[in-house]
Protein backbone atom coordinates (compact mmCIF):
# COMPACT_ATOMS: atom_id res chain seq x y z
CA UNK A 1 0.00 0.00 0.00
CA UNK A 2 1.24 3.45 -0.85
CA UNK A 3 0.62 6.23 1.67
CA UNK A 4 0.14 9.92 0.94
CA UNK A 5 -0.79 12.62 3.44
CA UNK A 6 -2.91 15.74 3.33
CA UNK A 7 -1.69 18.25 5.92
CA UNK A 8 -2.74 21.71 6.96
CA UNK A 9 -4.26 23.64 9.81
CA UNK A 10 -7.87 23.24 10.87
CA UNK A 11 -10.19 25.01 8.47
CA UNK A 12 -7.76 24.87 5.54
CA UNK A 13 -9.96 22.53 3.49
CA UNK A 14 -8.25 19.15 3.96
CA UNK A 15 -11.50 17.19 4.21
CA UNK A 16 -13.06 18.96 1.22
CA UNK A 17 -9.94 18.29 -0.82
CA UNK A 18 -10.06 14.59 0.09
CA UNK A 19 -13.77 14.44 -0.72
CA UNK A 20 -13.01 15.71 -4.26
CA UNK A 21 -9.71 13.84 -4.69
CA UNK A 22 -10.96 10.35 -3.81
CA UNK A 23 -13.38 10.12 -6.81
CA UNK A 24 -10.57 11.29 -9.13
CA UNK A 25 -8.37 8.44 -7.91
CA UNK A 26 -11.05 5.73 -7.80
CA UNK A 27 -12.09 6.66 -11.36
CA UNK A 28 -8.56 5.63 -12.35
CA UNK A 29 -9.22 2.18 -10.95
CA UNK A 30 -7.41 2.63 -7.65
CA UNK A 31 -8.72 1.15 -4.44
CA UNK A 32 -8.38 4.02 -1.94
CA UNK A 33 -8.67 4.01 1.85
CA UNK A 34 -8.46 6.93 4.29
CA UNK A 35 -7.16 7.28 7.82
CA UNK A 36 -8.10 10.50 9.60
CA UNK A 37 -6.55 11.58 12.86
CA UNK A 38 -9.02 13.25 15.20
CA UNK A 39 -7.55 15.57 17.81
CA UNK A 40 -10.69 15.34 19.90
CA UNK A 41 -12.56 12.27 21.02
CA UNK A 42 -15.28 10.92 18.77
CA UNK A 43 -17.91 8.25 18.89
CA UNK A 44 -19.64 6.62 15.94
CA UNK A 45 -22.00 4.83 18.30
CA UNK A 46 -25.12 6.12 20.04
CA UNK A 47 -26.05 5.84 23.71
CA UNK A 48 -28.74 3.23 24.24
CA UNK A 49 -27.85 1.14 21.17
CA UNK A 50 -26.81 -2.46 21.81
CA UNK A 51 -23.25 -1.94 20.57
CA UNK A 52 -22.86 1.12 22.80
CA UNK A 53 -24.12 -0.85 25.76
CA UNK A 54 -21.62 -3.66 25.02
CA UNK A 55 -18.71 -1.18 25.00
CA UNK A 56 -19.95 0.51 28.16
CA UNK A 57 -20.13 -2.93 29.79
CA UNK A 58 -16.40 -3.36 29.13
CA UNK A 59 -16.03 -5.10 25.77
CA UNK A 60 -12.64 -4.24 24.26
CA UNK A 61 -13.97 -4.55 20.70
CA UNK A 62 -17.41 -4.47 19.15
CA UNK A 63 -17.92 -5.23 15.49
CA UNK A 64 -21.14 -3.99 13.87
CA UNK A 65 -22.15 -5.54 10.56
CA UNK A 66 -24.98 -5.20 8.07
CA UNK A 67 -25.48 -5.84 4.37
CA UNK A 68 -23.81 -2.54 3.38
CA UNK A 69 -20.81 -2.18 5.71
CA UNK A 70 -19.12 -3.21 8.89
CA UNK A 71 -17.31 -1.20 11.53
CA UNK A 72 -14.97 -2.34 14.25
CA UNK A 73 -14.84 -0.20 17.35
CA UNK A 74 -11.83 -0.77 19.58
CA UNK A 75 -11.73 0.74 23.04
CA UNK A 76 -8.19 1.79 23.96
CA UNK A 77 -8.94 1.91 27.68
CA UNK A 78 -5.38 2.17 29.09
CA UNK A 79 -3.55 1.48 25.82
CA UNK A 80 -1.43 4.20 24.19
CA UNK A 81 -2.73 5.89 21.05
CA UNK A 82 -1.95 3.66 18.06
CA UNK A 83 0.76 4.69 15.64
CA UNK A 84 0.08 5.28 11.97
CA UNK A 85 1.96 2.04 11.21
CA UNK A 86 -0.34 0.10 13.54
CA UNK A 87 -3.43 1.67 11.96
CA UNK A 88 -2.17 0.90 8.45
CA UNK A 89 -1.79 -2.72 9.53
CA UNK A 90 -5.51 -2.88 10.32
CA UNK A 91 -6.62 -1.85 6.84
CA UNK A 92 -7.59 -4.25 4.08
CA UNK A 93 -5.21 -4.27 1.12
CA UNK A 94 -5.61 -1.31 -1.22
CA UNK A 95 -3.58 0.70 -3.71
CA UNK A 96 -3.45 3.96 -1.78
CA UNK A 97 -4.07 5.15 1.76
CA UNK A 98 -4.69 8.86 2.09
CA UNK A 99 -4.08 10.21 5.55
CA UNK A 100 -5.53 13.39 6.97
CA UNK A 101 -3.66 14.80 9.91
CA UNK A 102 -0.65 12.92 11.27
CA UNK A 103 1.49 16.00 10.49
CA UNK A 104 4.49 14.54 12.29
CA UNK A 105 4.54 11.24 10.37
CA UNK A 106 7.36 11.11 7.78
CA UNK A 107 5.25 10.28 4.72
CA UNK A 108 4.95 12.39 1.57
CA UNK A 109 2.35 15.08 2.08
CA UNK A 110 0.50 17.79 0.25
CA UNK A 111 -0.01 20.90 2.33
CA UNK A 112 -3.36 22.65 1.97
CA UNK A 113 -2.45 26.27 2.63
CA UNK A 114 -4.83 29.20 3.13
CA UNK A 115 -3.15 32.37 4.43
CA UNK A 116 -6.53 33.73 5.55
CA UNK A 117 -6.33 31.21 8.42
CA UNK A 118 -3.62 33.43 9.89
CA UNK A 119 -1.18 30.54 10.29
CA UNK A 120 2.26 30.19 8.71
CA UNK A 121 2.80 27.51 6.10
CA UNK A 122 4.02 24.13 7.32
CA UNK A 123 6.32 23.31 4.39
CA UNK A 124 9.38 25.29 5.53
CA UNK A 125 9.58 23.15 8.69
CA UNK A 126 8.39 19.82 7.23
CA UNK A 127 10.75 18.14 4.75
CA UNK A 128 8.09 15.50 4.01
CA UNK A 129 5.76 18.08 2.43
CA UNK A 130 6.31 17.55 -1.29
CA UNK A 131 3.86 20.13 -2.70
CA UNK A 132 1.47 22.90 -1.67
CA UNK A 133 -2.15 23.22 -2.77
CA UNK A 134 -3.17 26.87 -2.54
CA UNK A 135 -4.73 29.71 -4.44
CA UNK A 136 -2.50 32.24 -2.71
CA UNK A 137 0.62 33.69 -4.27
CA UNK A 138 3.42 32.10 -2.25
CA UNK A 139 7.13 31.81 -2.85
CA UNK A 140 8.07 28.16 -2.48
CA UNK A 141 10.54 25.86 -4.21
CA UNK A 142 7.92 23.10 -4.00
CA UNK A 143 5.39 22.34 -6.71
CA UNK A 144 2.36 24.58 -6.25
CA UNK A 145 -1.00 23.13 -7.25
CA UNK A 146 -4.25 25.07 -7.66
CA UNK A 147 -6.37 24.26 -4.62
CA UNK A 148 -9.46 23.35 -6.63
CA UNK A 149 -7.77 21.53 -9.52
CA UNK A 150 -8.49 18.02 -8.29
CA UNK A 151 -7.39 16.42 -11.57
CA UNK A 152 -3.95 18.05 -11.28
CA UNK A 153 -3.70 17.02 -7.63
CA UNK A 154 -4.65 13.42 -8.49
CA UNK A 155 -2.07 13.46 -11.31
CA UNK A 156 0.56 14.70 -8.85
CA UNK A 157 -0.24 11.99 -6.28
CA UNK A 158 -0.14 9.28 -8.96
CA UNK A 159 3.21 10.52 -10.31
CA UNK A 160 4.77 11.07 -6.87
CA UNK A 161 3.92 7.56 -5.70
CA UNK A 162 4.49 5.93 -9.09
CA UNK A 163 0.91 4.60 -9.17
CA UNK A 164 -0.52 3.20 -12.38
CA UNK A 165 -4.13 3.45 -13.52
CA UNK A 166 -6.03 0.16 -13.41
CA UNK A 167 -8.30 -0.49 -16.33
CA UNK A 168 -11.02 -3.10 -16.35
Amino acid sequence: MKVFGIAGYSGSGKTTLLEKLIPQLTARGLRVSVIKHAHHGFDIDKPGKDSYRHREAGASEVLLACGDRWALMHERRDEPEPTLKELLGRLSPCDLVLIEGFKQEPVPKLEVYRPENGKPPLYPERPDIVAVATDAPIDTPLPKLPLNDFVAIADFVMKTLDLQEHTC
